[in-house]
């Protein structure tokens, strides 16, 4: 145990798909997976483990922003053997190109708070996770490969922050992904990110509830695939 799993060692699958939500790793688990059981419970972020099409792969929940990810995170790559984490999530699309329900694949992550360093500080996807993904993207579904910028703020006090980045080509912004690839290269793991645009910064649309679970449904499926 770690204090913020209970899970036993072997537990885990090598693959952990990463929701924020713990609902929504609930979801996953009961929709997506067979013979599966739950090996998480504390404070509510559940983590599960199952068998989709005959692989084994796990879920957990990592909460919102990027201390709560990079808690389970760590402990899942430190102590429990997880080798690849996929945040499979949602994002606000920035880059004028990205439509609401568009699939966005993060091949490099910045920091909000780095705007000095911009260019200088982007840790990277692990490229076989992400060539794997693209490949199994079925051709109907739009998609999107480029950067993602996290922030720590989602009311942010400079409402037109994300301004700053768009002449940068970063296609959205999430909350996890930053901080996530940069354990995945400091403890020599795998990372992706995988998030389905709900919001658009720039027109302030959204997607609604239904929307939001047709879009998130279809991208995880390819993610399991992928796997």
């Amino acid at each position: 145990m770690t204090p913020h799993i209970e899970a036993r060692p072997g537990d885990y699958a090598p693959t952990v798909l990463m929701p924020g939500d713990p609902l929504r790793a609930r979801w996953i688990a009961n929709t997506f997976l067979e013979d599966c059981k739950q090996v998480n419970s504390i404070r509510n972020c559940f983590g599960y483990t199952g068998y989709y099409n005959g692989s084994i792969v796990s879920v957990q929940a990592s909460g919102m922003g990027q201390p709560s990810l990079g808690i389970y995170a760590h402990e899942l790559y430190k102590f429990y053997g997880v080798k690849n984490i996929i945040r499979v999530g949602s994002c606000g699309g920035i880059a004028k190109r990205v439509k609401l329900g568009d699939i966005i694949v993060g091949i490099a992550a910045v920091n909000d708070a780095d705007r000095d360093d911009l260019h200088l500080n982007w840790p990277y996807a692990n490229a076989q996770l992400l060539l794997k993904f693209v490949e199994s993207i079925p051709k109907e579904i739009k998609h999107h490969v480029g950067t993602i910028v996290s922030t720590d703020q989602f009311y942010h006090p400079d409402k037109e922050w994300w301004k700053y980045w768009e002449p940068s080509g970063v296609l959205a912004v999430d909350m996890e992904s930053y901080l996530l690839y940069n354990l995945a290269i400091k403890l020599n793991k795998k990372a992706l990110t995988v998030c389905t645009v709900s919001d658009l910064i720039h027109s302030k649309e959204s997607m609604t509830p239904f929307e939001r679970e047709t879009g998130f449904s279809d991208m995880i499926k390819i993610v399991l695939e992928t796997i």
